[in-house]
C-alpha cells in the first residue's frame, strides 16, 4: 500500500475526528485531496476497498438473524421504497432533462430508469459504521435497517445477474443444500479456534470461501459472504468472531472510502449535478419514515432509521458503473453519484450524530404520523410485584440479575434494547421486557405510580445512557435508590452530577471479586475483613 494514502488518511481522518465527524468522512476528503494532486487508486486500492466491503458484509451476516428479514416493514417497507423512489426520481431527472440541463438531456428513459435505481439504494457502509459507533447493533431500528440494506442487497444481485446476462448455474442450489448440511461442521470449527488469530484466521477463510462459492455458480461473491455470515448467526461464539474481525475490518474499509474519493476530478458541472441530486435525499428520508409509521413502528423507531438510510449507497456506484461500461450511461455519471454519495456521508454524519437529539427536539411533531394502534413490544410496561429492576442484560446485568434472584427470590426485572436477547432470556425463565433506555418513549412507557421498585441497577455500556435514565427515573419521581456498573473511573463523576446512589467500576472491582473467590472457594483467608489475621 501507498505510504501516501495511509499519512492522508491518517491527518484528514484525524482532522475530521476533532471536528466532532466520524473518521470516514475525512478518509473520503482524503481522497479528493489525493485525487486533486494526480495520485491514482489502482488496483491494490480497489481490491483493499472490495475485500474491506465483503468482510464488512459477512459480518453483518453473523449478526443478522433470517426471522428479522420476514417483518412486515423489513421486506414490504424496503420494496415499497425502492418502487417509489424510482418512479419519483426518474420522473424528476425527466423533468431535468425538459429543462436542457446538462448530463441530463442525452438520457433515455432507460438511462433515467437505471440512474433513478442507482440513487434508490442507501449505504450498507455507513448505516453500519454509525450503529456501530453508538453501540447499537443489537436494537431494534438497526436490526431493522440493516434487514431493509439486505432487501435492497437482494435487488442489486438481481440486477447484477439480469445485467451479466447470466443466469445462475443450476449448481447454485446444490450449493445452497450442501451449505444447510454443512452448517454443524462449520460450528464445531468455529468452537475448535479458540480466541486468538486462529478465530480470526477462520473468519477470513470462510469470508473468502462464501464469495468464491457463490462466484462460481453464478451468484454474486458478497452475497456469498453475507449467507456464509448468516449460517454462524446463531452459534455462541458468533459475537465473539465479530468483534475479533471489527478491527481489521475497519482497517480495509479505509480503502473503500479513499477510492471513493480517488474515482475522479469533480469540475464545477459535475459538483453542479451533484448538489441537485443531494436536494433529492430528504425525499429518501421522508419517504421512509412515511411508510415505517404505517407499518406501526414508533416514530422515534422510524426516525432513526429514514436517517440512517437516506443518503446514497456504494451499491449506486456499482450499478453505475455496470451501466457505464454496457454503455448506457456516460462514464461521467461516475463521478456525479460519487461526489454527490460523499456529499450526503458528510450531511448525514453530524446528523445521525445528534439522532437521539433530533427527535427529542420534535417529538410531538413526529408522534402525529403515528397510528393509533401499538406493535405488543410498545405497550405499556407495568412492573408488577418487581422490586429491583435490571437495565441492560448484557454478561453484567445477566450475571447481576441471577444474583439478586438468588439472594432475594422472584422479585426481579429486567430489560434490553434487542428484542432477540430479551427473547433469549425470557426462554430461560428470566422477566425481561423490551426498551431502550435511551429513548424517552421508552420511559413514558414505565408504570411506575403502583410500582414497588426500590432498586434500579443500570449495566449499561455507554455513561452517557446510563446519565439520561438516571434523569427520567428523577423525573419520573423515582424514590429508589440506583446504582450503575461503569468501565473506567472518570465516568464514575458523570452519574454522580446526574444523582447516582452507588457505582461499581468494573475493572476495579473485578479484582477484589476474584480475590474473594479464591478466599472462599480454596480457604486462602489470612486476613480477616479488618485486616488481621483471623
Amino acid at each position: 500500500m501507498d505510504p501516501l494514502w495511509i499519512i492522508a488518511a491518517f491527518v484528514f481522518g484525524a482532522i475530521v475526528a476533532r471536528l466532532g465527524l466520524p473518521p470516514l468522512v475525512g478518509y473520503l476528503v482524503a481522497g479528493f485531496v489525493l485525487n486533486s494532486f494526480g495520485v491514482e487508486g489502482g488496483q491494490t486500492l480497489e481490491n483493499i476497498a472490495n475485500a474491506g466491503v465483503t468482510l464488512l458484509l459477512f459480518t453483518i451476516g453473523l449478526k443478522l438473524k433470517i426471522k428479522s428479514l420476514v417483518r412486515p416493514e423489513v421486506w414490504a417497507g424496503a420494496t415499497i421504497h425502492m418502487l417509489l423512489t424510482v418512479a419519483v426520481f426518474g420522473a424528476g431527472i425527466w423533468f431535468l432533462s425538459a429543462l436542457v440541463i446538462p448530463y441530463f438531456r442525452l438520457l433515455t428513459w432507460k438511462n433515467m430508469l437505471l440512474v433513478a435505481f442507482a440513487l434508490s439504494f442507501s449505504s450498507t457502509v455507513f448505516a453500519v459504521k454509525v450503529f456501530e459507533a453508538k453501540n447499537e447493533i443489537p436494537s431494534r431500528h438497526a436490526a431493522t435497517a440493516i434487514g431493509i440494506l439486505i432487501i435492497q442487497d437482494i435487488f442489486a444481485v438481481a440486477f447484477l445477474a439480469a445485467s451479466s446476462g447470466k443466469i445462475p448455474s443450476p449448481w447454485s442450489l446444490a450449493l445452497v443444500a450442501g451449505l444447510l448440511i454443512l452448517r454443524p461442521l462449520l460450528g464445531r470449527f468455529l468452537v475448535r479456534c479458540g480466541h486468538g488469530e486462529l478465530l480470526i484466521l477462520f473468519g477470513i477463510l470462510m469470508t473468502v470461501i462464501g464469495y468464491r462459492s457463490f462466484e462460481l455458480v453464478g451468484l454474486k461473491g458478497d452475497l456469498g459472504a453475507l449467507v456464509f455470515g448468516m449460517l454462524l448467526s446463531t452459534h455462541p461464539k458468533a459475537p465473539e468472531l465479530a468483534n475479533r474481525l471489527l478491527g481489521f475490518k475497519d482497517l480495509l474499509l479505509i480503502g473503500f472510502f479513499l477510492l471513493i474519493g480517488l474515482s475522479g476530478s469533480p469540475t464545477w458541472t459535475v459538483f453542479g449535478i451533484a448538489l441537485l441530486l443531494v436536494l433529492a435525499v430528504p425525499f429518501k428520508a421522508a419517504l421512509f419514515f412515511a411508510i415505517l409509521t404505517r407499518f406501526k413502528l414508533r416514530a422515534r423507531t422510524a426516525i432513526l432509521i429514514s436517517l440512517s438510510l437516506a443518503i446514497y449507497s456504494e451499491f449506486g456506484l456499482i450499478v453505475a458503473s455496470i451501466g457505464a461500461a454496457n454503455g448506457w450511461i456516460g462514464k461521467d455519471w461516475l463521478i456525479v453519484i460519487a461526489i454527490s454519495l460523499s456529499i450526503t456521508f458528510v450531511l448525514a454524519a453530524p446528523l445521525n450524530a445528534f439522532a437521539h437529539n433530533i427527535y427529542a427536539r420534535f417529538s410531538d411533531l413526529l408522534k402525529r404520523f403515528e397510528t393509533e394502534r401499538r406493535l405488543k413490544e410498545d405497550e405499556p410496561i407495568h412492573t408488577g410485584e418487581a422490586e429491583v429492576g435490571v437495565i441492560g442484560m448484557g454478561g453484567v446485568g445477566t450475571a447481576a440479575y441471577d444474583e439478586m434472584q438468588r439472594r432475594h427470590g422472584d422479585v426481579v426485572i429486567a430489560m434490553d434494547f434487542s428484542m432477540d436477547t430479551v427473547q433469549q432470556h425470557r426462554k430461560m425463565g428470566r422477566n425481561v421486557v423490551y426498551g431502550d433506555a435511551d429513548d424517552s418513549d421508552f420511559w413514558e412507557r414505565v408504570d411506575l405510580t403502583d410500582s414497588r421498585i426500590v432498586l434500579v441497577m443500570l449495566a449499561l455500556p455507554d455513561p452517557q445512557t446510563s446519565r439520561f435514565a438516571i434523569q427520567q427515573l428523577k423525573r419520573l419521581g423515582f424514590q429508589g435508590r440506583i446504582a450503575a456498573s461503569v468501565r473506567y473511573e472518570d465516568e464514575i463523576a458523570v452519574l454522580q452530577e446526574a444523582g447516582i446512589d452507588a457505582a461499581y467500576s468494573l475493572y476495579e472491582e473485578a479484582g477484589v471479586g476474584f480475590a474473594d473467590h479464591v478466599c472462599s472457594e480454596l480457604g486462602y483467608c489470612r486476613l480477616d475483613q479488618k485486616g488481621t489475621k483471623p
